[in-house]
């Protein structure tokens, strides 16, 4: 697309440099014919044609079946439940708000939405995907390079669209494995006095109400799967880095950081509030 952009722009101003700085001044009438039915017509036909042609053979590929590894995406308000299925898996390995594929390999991803449509979207790695209550639909990706790239929701379902975001973190086959692997273990135990308490406050304000970790009393579904938490890139749903000061901002001002969120922001002491924070983040 860009090499046909480039042939047409360097064509329509070299014609705008020739007539201006080679040979300014009245051309011949019996040109006139040439430069319009040439340059056109013929031209631009002939290069959005093999464009066109070349799209429609790519057109598929997101389409395609994939490697083996499927990824389940649900659109809540407003965050991204995630459920990986590997190739011959019984139960889903339970994530939220963070994609992460293996390099090299197609992966398919399955969509659907709870309440609103959503767009499932990836700029780096392909294009976009609607997401509808009560319907699946799918994107099969195959990411070629190892980094970390921007998803973002790509139509408007409320209140906190604009913060409806996650990372796609594309990493090497084995990496990803091994991560896969630890990602459906249950929660590591705290490490240290304040995670410990941070624990019982998680448990006693009744968080585990609407939220799980593994390996604990917690087993909401309402919200977001916190059993790896920690190790996620960002917290809300892209709305701020994964940080210990960013944990107590978000627990005690949820609401104003992400309108219409359904979690309350708690008002706990201050002691109690870096307990919980501390626990979160050490949930790797």
């Amino acid at each position: 697309m860009l090499a046909g952009a480039v042939v047409l722009w360097l064509f329509v101003n070299g014609a705008f440099y020739f007539m201006s700085r080679i040979r300014p001044g009245r051309f011949d009438q019996t040109y006139a014919p040439h430069i319009l039915i040439g340059g056109g017509i013929i031209l631009p036909v002939v290069i959005l044609s093999a464009l066109l042609v070349w799209g429609l053979g790519i057109l598929t590929d997101p389409r395609r079946p994939g490697d083996g590894l499927v990824v389940r995406v649900t659109g809540e308000q407003w965050w991204w439940r995630v459920e990986y299925w590997p190739e011959g898996a019984t139960e889903p390995i339970i994530s939220a708000n963070e994609i992460r594929l293996p390099a090299g390999q197609r992966a398919e991803i399955h969509l659907t939405s709870d309440k609103v449509i959503h767009s499932f979207w990836i700029p780096a790695l392909g294009g976009k995907m609607d997401m509808f209550p009560g319907r699946d639909t799918m994107i099969s990706l195959a990411p070629e390079k190892v980094g970390t790239y921007r998803g973002q929701c790509a139509e408007f379902c409320g209140a906190s669209h604009a913060w409806m975001a996650f990372s796609a973190v594309v990493m090497e086959p084995e990496a990803f494995d091994s991560w896969l692997e630890a990602e459906a273990e249950d929660a590591v135990e705290p490490a240290g006095d304040a995670a410990l308490r941070g624990r019982q406050v998680f448990l006693s304000e009744g968080c585990g109400a609407c939220h799980a970790v593994r390996g604990t009393e917690a087993v909401g579904q309402v919200g977001p799967d916190l059993t790896h938490v920690g190790s996620r890139q960002t917290l809300g749903a892209g709305r701020m880095a994964l940080t210990l000061e960013d944990l107590t901002t978000w627990i005690s001002h949820s609401e104003a950081l992400k309108p219409e969120v359904k979690m309350p922001a708690y008002d706990l002491a201050p002691d109690r509030l870096d307990d919980l924070a501390r626990y979160l983040e050490g949930l790797k």
